[in-house]
C-alpha cells in the first residue's frame, strides 16, 4: 500500500482546478478524471461541484465556500476540499 502524500490545504490560499483535470457532469455531481495519474473521483454533490468550479474566481477557498455553500457546512466543504488537494484534483494556484 502507498502512502498518501501529506497536503496541506490552507483555505485562505487561492485554489484552482488542476490543469490535468477534466470534469463530467453526471446526475449526482460530477466526475472528475486526472489524466497525470489516471485517478477518478466523484464529487458527490452538485454544491461541490460548483464549489471546485468557482475556486478560481476568489482569493481564496475560504471566500469562494463562503460565496457558495451554506455556513453551517464550511467544515463538511472544507473537508471535501481537503481530500480534491489530495487527490490533486484541485491545487494552489
Amino acid at each position: 500500500m502507498l502512502a498518501e502524500p501529506h497536503v496541506a490545504f490552507d483555505s485562505l490560499a487561492p485554489w484552482r482546478i488542476n490543469t490535468q483535470v477534466s470534469l463530467r457532469d453526471e446526475a449526482f455531481g460530477a466526475m472528475a478524471y486526472h489524466h497525470g495519474t489516471r485517478r477518478l473521483v466523484f464529487l458527490k454533490s452538485p454544491e461541490l461541484v460548483e464549489l471546485v468550479r468557482s475556486l478560481e474566481r476568489y482569493e481564496s477557498a475560504h471566500q469562494a465556500m463562503e460565496a457558495v455553500v451554506a455556513s453551517g457546512q464550511l467544515d463538511r466543504y472544507a473537508t471535501a476540499l481537503l481530500s480534491l488537494a489530495k487527490s490533486e484534483i484541485i491545487c494552489e494556484r
